[in-house]
């Protein structure tokens, strides 16, 4: 980038609000003092978790106008009118999985000639992700995961975690959590959101053991199991689990999944799902008459997908539904059989302040260097969609046709 850069962070313009920022007054005045070429501009916002007056406390320029600044960032798409020719933008798009609903937003990229740095595609030289908010789509989620459970089963009311004004609170908020003796809680998928939520299960009494353990034994005290792919996939027509082959290929295996049905109270996926494989957890699973399931707390949010419960995407102000297996509709969540299902699809919004520090380091430390020193490993060409010149970047070119509207 030049010598002199100007970034500027944006203010969110999404509907619902989004108060998340890329970066909080701290790190951008750690970023001026990094690197001393840089000046960043924060455009003047109501709603964002961190106030203008914050950012001027630490000597940020508020303005109105980001029109002179090199770099635009933000998290959610930003609004088509609030575009900027000739500038470069990043944030998440969601257009890569061609999303009808952003194909507009994609084309105005295109026509104002923007260059769009997706944190989605930003990944290092092995192709894994370096910046994302998984983790805190774990934290929040297992937490609500708990609060449901609490309430499901009259047993303790915690508050909502949107309502808690940090991780500090929310974790104290989990001490009033008391599961009965051989309550079990199992979880699919690992990754950031994986891990994410084992930290919150780590801060609770609940002992994990193996999925052998999990299916023959008997327990004393809450467990978890946390399952790998092969696990709860097996392949079809016998043989031998190869993890390689079931990446490569998921449709030559079947789900094994409904072996935990009748073991487990809680269910917590925060596995990604590649559509050509098998569901997960099925109708049929939460039909049959031992099923113990009455919790799921989906993380992975795969609408009419994997989970057959989760049928779409709850909100933070109303985030728990019921789902009635018999019939597959949805139902009170306190109705007598009825699944819980906590499927809030933007759950770290509901920890802004944490999950923005959290993405802001990730920023910082993985993205900045490419950014503004030497990319040495291309991954900022790799992760912008647009070029400048007003053109799909190469990796890119499969979106070609959705952008013209052809599929």
């Amino acid at each position: 980038m030049n010598e002199h850069v100007k970034i500027g962070i944006i203010k969110e313009g999404k509907v619902p609000p989004d108060m998340r920022v890329p970066l909080t007054p701290d790190q951008c005045a750690k970023i001026q003092e990094l690197y001393p070429e840089v000046e960043i501009h924060v455009q003047s916002s109501p709603i964002r978790t961190f106030s203008d007056d914050e950012y001027r406390a630490k000597g940020i320029q508020v303005v109105e106008d980001l029109s002179d600044c090199d770099l635009i960032m933000g998290v959610k798409e930003v609004n088509v009118e609030d575009l900027i020719p000739g500038k470069k933008f990043m944030f998440f798009s969601h257009t890569i999985k061609k999303q009808p609903y952003n194909r507009k937003l994609l084309k105005a990229v295109i026509d104002n000639k923007i260059q769009l740095i997706d944190y989605e595609v930003l990944k290092d030289r092995h192709g894994k992700r370096v910046i994302g908010f998984g983790r805190y789509a774990g934290i929040v989620g297992a937490y609500n995961g708990f609060r449901t459970y609490g309430l499901k089963h009259k047993l303790y009311d915690i508050k909502p975690a949107n309502q808690c004004a940090d991780r500090k609170e929310l974790e104290a908020e989990l001490k009033k959590v008391k599961l009965p003796n051989d309550t079990r809680i199992l979880m699919t998928g690992f990754g950031r959101v994986g891990h994410g939520a084992r930290e919150v299960i780590d801060l609770l009494p609940i002992k994990e053991v193996s999925p052998e353990e999990y299916l023959e034994m008997k327990f004393d005290e809450p467990v978890y199991t946390h399952l790998e792919v092969e696990d709860y996939f097996g392949k079809k027509g016998g043989g031998e689990f190869d993890k390689s082959e079931f990446y490569r290929s998921p449709e030559s295996y079947k789900s094994t999944f409904s072996k935990y049905v009748n073991k487990t109270d809680m269910y917590i996926p925060c596995h990604f799902w590649n559509n050509k494989a098998d569901f997960i957890l099925k109708q049929e699973d939460l039909q049959r008459p031992d099923n113990r399931i009455s919790v799921v707390a989906d993380i992975s949010c795969d609408i009419a997908g994997p989970v057959a419960c989760t049928i779409r995407p709850s909100k933070i102000a109303d985030p728990i539904y019921g789902y009635d297996p018999k019939t597959g509709e949805e139902v009170d969540f306190m109705q007598e059989g009825a699944i819980a299902v906590m499927a809030v699809d933007n759950l770290p919004c509901e920890l802004p302040k944490d999950a923005s520090a959290d993405f802001g380091n990730e920023l910082i430390k993985e993205v900045l260097p490419a950014l503004l020193r030497m990319d040495v490993h291309g991954m900022i060409d790799r992760g912008s969609e647009t070029t400048l010149g007003g053109a799909l970047n190469e990796p890119f070119m499969y979106l070609q046709a959705y952008l013209e509207g052809k599929e």
